[in-house]
């Protein structure tokens, strides 16, 4: 499909599904706005996780590739992680959990050659033997502040307890920073909802993390009613995309979120603006390519590093707007003029889509969802690959035709058993690295995960 086409027919495919979407709504009646049913409070709980990723696709159009390029294919990937979750309550609103999580096996093209990247859950340090780290070990404190019941679930890393609208909620020790920030509820996790990583959060929030997505840092959430205000401040990695912290946060980021719940006919949405700050040894694009322009080398962000700061902010929503039927979407941007310190090569990104239970059909544990993204780089990003410098994740060694890296993705979650689901997941990526002489590429998966 050609690039303008592929463009047409997401941007067609939206409109589309938020008609239809939107007719579902006006045609059903309002969501059920009865009270959840009171909670029983745990002190202990432990849960496991398992989940199997096998991807696959075909050979695309490249014409040339560098060394990060996504390779031309047929390339198979399979990615293998399980978690072990314990927790406990010392005192009263306290928590404390630790992760032990497991990995093994290389996302196709070892997680590099595309910026929206294909397998969110993969981890960018693959390797063909399993092994263990601990992923999280922090403790939540909850201060109840009054108002109304608005009691806390059993869940994963979250105990069932008794909450009240009003109350303040701080975490402390090691997290990933979008456990707590860019929480969306249809869009956010690689192991059970989309794999992509411009989907699972807003691709311009380069969020700090080492490279298995985890950091140290202490966050704030302060819940009034329908609003909540959160802020946080996080260790970043020694150099970027690395897998090593720094011991003393003189490399950080701060991030601040502001979310409003709304309720549009009865049923249940939220709106959220979110933004980062990142302080720490960054390489400005055009400084590297004028050293390379001197020196008749690649250019490289790593020989012109300097204490700099890096911002980024982005809007998201989510809304029901039928039984069963939700809408989202994300708009974003960040500072294009720096590398990308922690996450993944995008300046810039605009993506929507609905998730559709299958309770509409029968079979209420079924999900069935759709996408679309558009990345942007920077003009000074693009300069940079086009003088042969490597990002996080890309690097043709040229780009002669840049253009936004477009995905559709899809994906249907079958539950087969107990606990047990399998998920067709499909994405269709153009121009991937943001380069117009290659791709597309199409890459169909499959998912096998366990939660208990």
């Amino acid at each position: 499909m050609a690039a303008g086409g592929l463009r047409t027919w997401a941007l067609g495919l939206a409109l589309a599904l938020g008609a239809a979407t939107t007719a579902l709504a006006q045609d059903s009646g309002a969501g059920d706005e009865s009270a959840k049913p009171p909670v029983t409070p745990e002190r202990w709980a432990v849960h496991l996780q398992a989940t199997d990723i096998l991807q696959y696709y075909p050979r695309f159009r490249a014409p040339y590739a560098g060394p990060q390029s996504l390779r031309p294919g047929p390339i198979w990937g399979n990615t293998v992680d399980a978690t072990l979750y314990a927790g406990v309550s010392p005192w009263a609103g306290a928590e404390l959990w630790g992760n032990l999580e497991m990995y093994q096996g290389y996302a196709p093209s070892n997680t590099l050659g595309a910026a929206g990247y294909i397998n969110g859950d993969g981890a960018k340090v693959g390797r063909s033997h399993p092994y263990a780290r601990i992923a999280r070990l922090f403790v939540r404190q909850t201060l109840d502040l009054g108002g109304a019941a608005d009691d806390q679930g059993a869940d994963l890393n979250q105990l069932a307890a008794h909450r009240t609208k009003h109350r303040l909620v701080l975490t402390a020790g090691k997290l990933n920073v979008t456990d707590i920030f860019d929480n969306n509820r249809y869009a956010h996790d690689p192991r059970q909802d989309f794999l992509n990583w411009s989907l699972i959060a807003a691709g311009s929030l380069d969020y700090a993390a080492d490279a298995w997505g985890y950091t140290h840092g202490a966050a704030a959430e302060w819940y009034a009613g329908d609003w909540t205000w959160r802020g946080g401040l996080f260790d970043l990695s020694i150099v970027p995309n690395s897998g090593v912290l720094t011991s003393d946060f003189h490399q950080f980021q701060l991030v601040g979120e502001a979310e409003r719940r709304i309720s549009w006919r009865g049923r249940p949405g939220a709106v959220r603006l979110t933004g980062f700050l990142t302080r720490g040894d960054m390489g400005r694009y055009d400084d590297a390519v004028t050293l390379s322009r001197r020196t008749g080398q690649p250019a490289e962000t790593a020989l012109v590093r300097r204490y700099a700061s890096r911002p980024g902010l982005h809007l998201g929503f989510e809304q029901e707007v039928a039984d069963g039927v939700g809408v989202f979407g994300r708009i974003g941007v960040d500072d294009g003029r720096y590398e990308s310190y922690e996450y993944t090569d995008i300046d810039g990104t605009l993506a929507a889509g609905v998730s559709v239970s299958g309770s509409r059909w029968g079979r209420k544990d079924d999900t069935f969802a759709v996408a679309a993204v558009a990345n942007r780089l920077s003009p000074d990003g693009r300069r940079y690959l086009d003088a042969g410098g490597m990002g996080i994740l890309i690097g043709d060694g040229q780009l002669p035709r840049g253009g936004a890296e477009e995905i559709v993705e899809a994906y249907y979650n079958l539950r087969l058993a107990g606990d047990l689901h399998l998920t067709l997941d499909d994405q269709l990526v153009a121009h991937p690295s943001y380069n117009r002489d290659r791709g597309p590429v199409n890459v169909v998966g499959l998912r096998l995960h366990l939660q208990h």
